[in-house]
């Protein structure tokens, strides 16, 4: 069944992010319910809204979504070096409401 997943990526360089460019990565991952983090850091980031059945295929797809959004954007490819996965039945499962 499928579920929605947030997927958050970074990915580690060697230069500080300027931020017109994390500003064109936002503009690519916005479609998706994206939104990008790196400015003034020498990281960027995306954190992305997929449908998925389980957390691998959610990474998987937030990996394809992310690389196609950096191209877009024309950043430099850097490797990547966190990914999580939350799903929408995980998220808030500790918030406690009453």
């Amino acid at each position: 069944m499928l579920m929605r997943w947030s997927v958050g990526i970074e990915a580690e360089g060697d230069r500080i992010m300027r931020l017109e460019e994390v500003v064109e990565l936002a503009d690519a991952v916005a479609p998706i319910s994206g939104i990008a983090t790196g400015i003034g850091t020498n990281r960027y980031g995306a954190q992305v809204v997929v449908f998925a059945d389980n957390r691998e295929d959610a990474i998987t797809k937030g990996k394809e979504h992310f690389a196609s959004a950096v191209q877009k954007a024309g950043l430099p490819v850097y490797p990547i070096v966190r990914v999580e996965a939350i799903s929408e039945d995980e998220d808030g499962a500790d918030v406690d409401i009453s």
